[in-house]
């Protein structure tokens, strides 16, 4: 996120502390927002709850916030990216491996408590939001396409497919791993799912001789 969207998301403070009490106090307020987003969901919460779970008066809450979407949005400022899946390195590796790995680590690292859980009910409702989600998805759909149309001058990919829609086959499922995994009831196969994905760029003879420079 840019330094000018993160103060068209989170705006102006009501008041930014300086010592350390006071800084304790909305350092508290933010980790009980965060909890409680998780927990409850960003419409289940409200700003009186978060002030009662970090132990503060409901008027310090408005001293540091003007209200829970500036708390939240607080929390997630220069991360939406890094929570966004991550893109895939087609060359000079293993592709399949490589990417498995990489989104493994990606998705350990987010954990299921990971704030993305209130991402769907805030983009109904928060365009600015939504605007950002939507223009960070654009920036990693064009860094995976530019991806590919290097293994094409190499190639590499699919001569007949469209490159735009692969990188946005890719990213799709690459961004509903966490959904696979709560509706199937059983553990990411990220190696499997790595497969699938490179089958979508690339005949099985490139993989194969992607995997054998490897070797």
């Amino acid at each position: 996120m840019s330094e000018h969207e993160d103060e068209h998301l989170v705006g102006e403070y009501p008041y930014v502390p300086k010592q350390k009490r006071a800084l304790q106090k909305r350092r508290s307020l933010l980790e009980s927002g965060r909890a409680l987003f998780i927990e409850k969901g960003y419409d289940q919460t409200n700003a009186k709850e978060i002030a009662s779970h970090a132990g503060v008066a409901i008027g310090t809450f408005y001293r540091y916030f003007t209200d829970k979407r500036q708390l939240l949005m607080s929390l997630l400022e220069d991360k939406i990216e890094k929570l966004l899946p991550p893109e895939p390195n087609w060359t000079n590796v293993d592709p399949e491996a490589f990417f498995a790995s990489l989104l493994e680590q990606h998705y350990q690292q987010l954990d299921q408590q990971s704030l993305t859980r209130v991402f769907p009910e805030l983009i109904l409702k928060d365009s600015q939001f939504a605007e950002v989600i939507a223009e960070a998805k654009r920036i990693t759909h064009s860094r995976i396409r530019l991806s590919l149309e290097n293994a094409k001058e190499q190639g590499l990919v699919w001569k007949d497919l469209d490159l735009d829609t692969v990188s946005w086959s890719i990213m799709v499922l690459s961004e509903k791993i966490p959904e696979k995994q709560q509706e199937s009831g059983s553990p990411v196969n990220y190696y499997e799912l790595a497969k699938i994905i490179c089958r979508i760029a690339f005949p099985p003879e490139a993989i194969q001789d992607l995997k054998k420079l490897q070797e």
